[in-house]
């Protein structure tokens, strides 16, 4: 019963960590080529990405996963939501925006990810 117990315990750990403290530490910069955002398997890949302050900007996400979770995209800091069709490349365009992170996520926050703007 013991053994059970810290297995349980062990995986929820583990649920802990990957759905709200993993945090990938290299960030992809967008103004070197087009950025596409995969949505595959409870992560946006790459999750943590790099932009011009003050410019527009276009991400394109490739959405793989068919969990209703991965159906949307929100950034909520500049109140966007965008639905994400399975297997299309949908592009979501962001407004100029001031230096800072801006998280993005989808509605339940499993999948989550920061846009960087310098």
């Amino acid at each position: 019963m013991m053994v059970i117990n810290l297995i349980g315990l062990a995986l929820i750990a583990l649920i802990v960590w990957w759905f709200w403290l993993y945090k990938p530490s290299k960030a992809v910069d967008s103004s070197v080529e087009s950025i596409t955002i995969v949505v595959n398997d409870g992560v946006y890949q790459p999750s943590r990405i790099k932009v011009a302050a003050g410019k527009k900007t276009t991400l394109q996400f490739f959405r793989k996963d068919g969990s209703p979770c991965a159906a949307t995209v929100l950034f909520p800091d500049v109140e966007i939501s965008e639905e994400l069709p399975l297997e299309v490349n949908k592009s979501v365009e962001l407004p100029p925006m001031s230096s800072g992170e801006y998280p993005f996520h989808c509605p339940m926050k499993m999948y989550t990810g920061t846009l960087i703007v310098e």
